[in-house]
């Protein structure tokens, strides 16, 4: 997450306290630039935390105007360099189309991952702008605009939502600011992270884009099983 993108649906996102009204503690540019240099801090420790691991996608796709889907699972595997692989689980179920113009693009995309720091959300891509922040039951999230400095495959303009006490991300959403590819256009995407020890962990991904001849596309993945590739071998041996 960390955008690789494909595909996914733009929604309307409410926020119970908007930039104005936050109070000025909060909101000052010291405060703020030390949240923004903690979750540049957060991605590296959860890019590490990540490496050699594995985890299952559940993979959804459609093309609505022809009435067409697919689906498959996946097993993503990220090596000790960060390099993201996916072996297929089974077959692919639905329409060949739709498995090739979209899942397909979209894991090819996937592969690419975001630890190249030409991708990364960061104040050197990125312009960062307090959109909210919001405190519910002794919990802070911190909502940030971002715009990208530059129009370049994988950025985007939207927002990041951040756990106030870890500074790891909750949620991407937004719209990419150059197609991955001749065939899409206008690529809306969301995505849902959780805490897990610390750690943000990718949990549905939802995706939205206009493609040349088929009209829209829909995707969604949801992860599920997250563990060291040490241990799932382990679990293969014992069954052994």
């Amino acid at each position: 997450m960390r955008l690789s993108a494909l595909l996914l649906a733009c929604v309307v996102l409410t926020v119970s306290a908007p930039a104005a009204d936050v109070p000025t503690d909060y909101s000052t540019p010291q405060n703020l630039n030390d949240v923004i240099n903690r979750y540049q801090r957060a991605q590296v420790d959860q890019q590490e935390a990540l490496r050699e691991t594995q985890m299952v996608e559940d993979i959804e796709a459609s093309l609505p105007k022809l009435e067409k889907q697919s689906k498959v699972k996946v097993l993503h595997l990220i090596s000790k360099l960060g390099i993201n692989t996916f072996q297929m689980i089974g077959n692919f179920f639905g329409d060949k189309t739709v498995f090739r113009e979209v899942i397909a693009r979209y894991l090819e995309t996937e592969a690419k991952g975001r630890e190249n720091g030409s991708l990364a959300i960061s104040p050197a891509n990125y312009k960062f702008k307090i959109n909210a922040i919001v405190t519910e039951n002794s919990h802070t999230t911190y909502i940030f605009d971002v715009t990208p400095k530059r129009k370049d495959y994988g950025l985007f303009k939207g927002q990041v939502w951040l756990d106030g006490g870890t500074a790891m991300p909750l949620k991407e959403v937004g719209q990419l600011v150059k197609s991955p590819s001749m065939w899409l256009k206008s690529v809306k995407f969301e995505r849902d992270y959780e805490i897990h020890d610390g750690i943000a962990v990718p949990t549905h991904l939802e995706s939205r884009a206009e493609v040349h001849l088929f009209g829209t596309a829909k995707l969604t993945a949801t992860f599920s099983n997250l563990q060291r590739q040490d241990d799932a071998d382990a679990a293969v041996s014992e069954d052994r």
